[in-house]
C-alpha cells in the first residue's frame, strides 16, 4: 500500500476534494464555501469541552 492510500479517509472527503478540482475555477469557490459550511456544522455538532476538562483551566 502507498502513504496516500493509508492515509485517505473513509469518508469520500477525497473524492469530493478531486471532483471540486475539476471543475471550473468559478464552480470551485461554490464548492469549496459549501464544503466547508458541512465540515463546520459536523465538527459543531460534536461534543463539546467541557469547561472544568478544558486544559489550562486548573
Amino acid at each position: 500500500m502507498s502513504e496516500e492510500t493509508t492515509n485517505a479517509p473513509t469518508d469520500g472527503l477525497w473524492s469530493r476534494l478531486r471532483l471540486i478540482e475539476g471543475q471550473p475555477l468559478a464552480a470551485r469557490a461554490g464548492a469549496y464555501s459549501g464544503l466547508h459550511d458541512e465540515l463546520s456544522r459536523r465538527l459543531d455538532s460534536g461534543t463539546k469541552l467541557d469547561q472544568r476538562d478544558a486544559p489550562g483551566t486548573r
